[in-house]
């Protein structure tokens, strides 16, 4: 079974289709959330996501865009947006994105995914961002793996030892898989359309079950084309300007 693992893709089409492209054929899309939110294609995005037949979480964009409270917490360019979002966004797509679970449990052969935006705890607004919170959340985790979103860093903790001794944060390479069944993880697979950890490029995950791995990607995209489009529909310069830096 092949899956793909794909958060915050934040209005970012361009973005979306270049993953799309590079994942070629999959069994099934898992999406983390923030399918809308910074980017000037939220229509498009979500009714991508639906065709793909992707299940999907709610991120604290997603539930900005679709009227919910979340908005109060964001700041003023992540707010204007959002608001941008909400005066343009089709009824359809308010409805899908106000009907989006906080939390899923996907069961594979090798082993049970939580999947949630934020964290267990927390679903749309705790960042799992160091080993520390990671370890805080572990006792949250009903499930084998847990898949995360939010930060848009891929990150990958992995237990070792008998009854999970010990946690670890592991280094996220391209050309390191990470095993699965080997410990209880927490992984991230960074963000398609707003990467924050220096690399512009589009981050996803494939998880393949009859190799027990989960393989984090980058993809390139038309960066220009998508700032283009920002500017164009008078969306807040700075969001448009920190794709060209992942940051």
């Amino acid at each position: 079974m092949r899956i793909a693992v794909i958060s915050d893709v934040h209005s970012n089409l361009r973005a979306l289709e270049a993953v799309l492209a590079d994942i070629g054929a999959a069994d099934a899309y898992w999406h983390l959330g923030d399918a809308v939110g910074y980017g000037p294609d939220p229509d498009a995005v979500v009714e991508r996501l639906r065709q793909l037949g992707a299940i999907s979480v709610r991120g604290n964009h997603d539930d900005a865009v679709a009227g919910g409270e979340c908005i109060r917490w964001f700041v003023a360019d992540a707010q204007e947006a959002a608001e941008w979002s909400r005066a343009r966004i089709s009824a359809a797509t308010r409805a899908w994105l106000a009907a989006l679970p906080l939390q899923l449990v996907q069961e594979t052969p090798v082993g049970s995914f939580t999947l949630v935006h934020g964290s267990p705890r927390d679903p749309l607004l705790e960042y799992v961002y160091s080993r520390a919170v990671a370890r805080e959340i572990l006792p949250e985790i009903k499930t084998r793996h847990c898949l995360v979103g939010h930060s848009h860093i891929p990150l990958h903790f992995q237990t070792t030892g008998e009854r999970d001794s010990s946690l670890e944060e592991w280094q996220v390479d391209s050309g390191h898989p990470a095993r699965l069944g080997e410990g209880r993880a927490i992984l991230n697979p960074g963000g398609v359309g707003q990467p924050r950890d220096g690399d512009p490029r589009a981050a996803y995950m494939i998880i393949d079950t009859g190799a027990g791995e989960a393989a984090w990607r980058r993809v390139d995209y038309d960066i220009e084309a998508t700032q283009r489009a920002m500017r164009d529909a008078g969306l807040p310069p700075a969001l448009a300007f920190r794709l060209s830096l992942g940051h």
